[in-house]
């Protein structure tokens, strides 16, 4: 028997279709919207063959329990399509850009995160099952279709799968506003993992000991940190700057 959840907002819902319609079992589309936007995702279902269920604002609004939904939600199977990290790393081309985060637990963020992952051609996102959000209505949301696009890994221990990246020959470089070593002197091009930590926390201890170096962001102004999500797109664009400079 699938997994079934609810996902919700136009992007969200039209990447899903796009990637995977066979994943997604019915599509509740708001009756008294009628603009364009609609009739386009209307006929993506009806092209993709699937089900779409016109419903009144406020059924759709108890579905989303509160969720920002647009008028658009779809009822999809939750199974992942990536559940091993070797599944991954074991058919890539070229080196791997991964990005690890310890313990996101802000849904917005997770869904940025996911956001500049796509954009910056990570190859996947690592994330300890316990202590993180990990993918739900909301998140699928503000990714914007990247949660469809960039595979999203759990793992029952971060510290170890970092000693296997580790062991597969992967740098391992974590951000922390104390490191010595700042973006503008870190150089690596191959392949690479980032690991950036919980909102407010950082690195829980054991992950900063494991990572091989630790680099954070030059601060010029008077607050001391970024956002995670942030912070994720500068160190991502840094590093397919490098690679590009190859």
């Amino acid at each position: 028997m699938a997994d079934l959840r609810l996902i919700y907002g136009f992007h969200a819902v039209t990447s899903r279709i796009r990637q995977n319609p066979d994943g997604v079992m019915e599509v509740y589309l708001q009756s008294q919207r009628q603009d364009q936007r609609m009739r386009d995702l209307v006929k993506l279902c009806e092209a993709s063959g699937v089900r779409v269920i016109p419903v009144d604002s406020s059924r759709l609004d108890g579905m989303a329990g509160g969720v920002r939904h647009q008028g658009v939600a779809a009822r999809v199977d939750a199974a992942r399509r990536v559940q091993h990290l070797s599944d991954v790393l074991d058919t890539l081309t070229e080196p791997p850009l991964l990005l690890v985060l310890d313990g996101v637990q802000d849904p917005h963020n997770l869904g940025a995160c996911l956001r500049s992952a796509d954009a910056f051609g990570v190859h996947a996102v690592i994330a300890p099952k316990d202590r993180a959000v990990g993918i739900t209505a909301t998140v699928e949301k503000i990714a914007c279709g990247a949660a469809e696009t960039v595979p999203y890994i759990t793992v029952t221990n971060l510290a170890r799968t970092l000693r296997e990246l580790k062991d597969r020959g992967i740098w391992v470089a974590g951000a922390a506003g104390e490191a010595k070593q700042d973006l503008h002197s870190f150089k690596h091009a191959g392949s690479l993992a980032l690991v950036l930590g919980a909102e407010g926390e950082g690195l829980r201890r054991l992950t900063r000991e494991t990572c091989d170096e630790l680099v954070r962001i030059p601060m010029l102004g008077s607050v001391e940190s970024l956002n995670v999500s942030v912070s994720a797109g500068i160190f991502l664009f840094e590093a397919r700057r490098q690679r590009a400079m190859m």
